[in-house]
């Protein structure tokens, strides 16, 4: 006899339609495989890459420097590099650089210029502030060219455990927001946060000094009500920004690059980083050398284009 129509509902079936439904699917289903197999299967959207734990891809950083950073160095920025052989060959390494422009050049080129002109090539890893986390497709990008959060245990973890070479700007946003009325004036070094990193590691600091890049893509003027009606951190006025709309931000004036790698400071001797005082001072002397050199490379300078 049949059951009540109450008693059924659309996602109900009798015993027999359910046994029934179940033969077929079995009958329906393919041979299991063995899971290399099917993991053979699966799509990639770079089957042969390479990736670091840092999520460095040498595919994409081989691209961009191929390509686009190529032609910055090689034919419009034209760089010269001085002093290269100040940046250690081996074992942990920070390379401390002045830091200025909307949108700078300078750590493209600063890497660009270890990976060219020194005898023994080496990676650099670029520290970013944690705000380019916010900006969709572009956080994806930076990781896969080398740069990683600017944080001491990431810092502490790259010079100390992997002995790798890594670029900070102690300026930070205060670098980027500098006007052109102000350039080449450096802004404090914060708390000596760097030079801290690099005593426990017992890495060797490397002032480095960038001339160009101020020019580059000069800030004529910031504008605060923009800033907070766009949501940016900064709204820069620069000669193409905001005129040619976010492109603006990638495009640069062809200003003569010049760098210059200075002697190393090195720090042997454990525990130098407890001593605050001795790291302010530290700070403050890497700083000031920074500052001499930036003054006497733009004083012998005859051309902000052609050197």
């Amino acid at each position: 006899m049949a059951r009540p129509m109450a008693d059924r509902t659309s996602l109900a079936r009798t015993e027999d339609e359910r046994a029934e439904d179940d033969g077929d699917s079995i009958q329906r289903l393919p041979d299991r495989r063995p899971a290399q197999r099917m993991r053979e299967l699966l799509p990639a959207i770079e089957p042969d890459r390479q990736l670091t734990d840092w999520g460095r891809s040498e595919r994409v950083e081989g691209f961009m420097d191929q390509t686009l950073i190529e032609f910055y160095y090689r034919y419009w920025f034209r760089a010269e590099v001085e002093g290269i052989e100040n940046v250690p060959a081996a074992g942990g390494g920070l390379v401390v650089s002045n830091h200025a422009g909307a949108l700078p050049p300078d750590a493209a080129i600063i890497a660009k210029a270890i990976r060219e002109e020194h005898p023994q090539p080496r990676p650099l890893h670029i520290t970013v502030e944690h705000f380019f986390k916010s900006y969709p497709g572009f956080s994806m990008l930076i990781p896969k060219m080398g740069c990683v959060a600017a944080h001491p245990a990431n810092v502490q973890r790259l010079l100390y455990d992997e002995e790798q070479l890594v670029l900070v700007f102690p300026e930070g946003r205060k670098g980027t927001e500098k006007l052109y009325k102000d350039r080449y004036r450096l802004r404090r070094f914060g708390r000596g946060g760097f030079v801290e990193a690099a005593m426990r590691a017992e890495a060797k600091i490397v002032p480095t000094c960038v001339v160009g890049a101020e020019e580059a893509q000069p800030v004529f003027a910031q504008l605060d009500f923009m800033k907070r009606l766009t949501g940016l951190l900064y709204f820069p006025v620069t000669p193409t920004f905001p005129w040619l709309g976010p492109f603006g931000m990638l495009a640069y004036l062809p200003a003569k690059f010049k760098l210059r790698f200075l002697e190393p400071f090195t720090f042997d001797e454990e525990g130098q980083h407890e001593d605050k005082g001795h790291v302010q001072s530290i700070a403050h002397e890497v700083r000031a050398r920074i500052q001499e050199n930036l003054f006497d490379m733009v004083a012998k300078r005859e051309s902000v284009w052609f050197g």
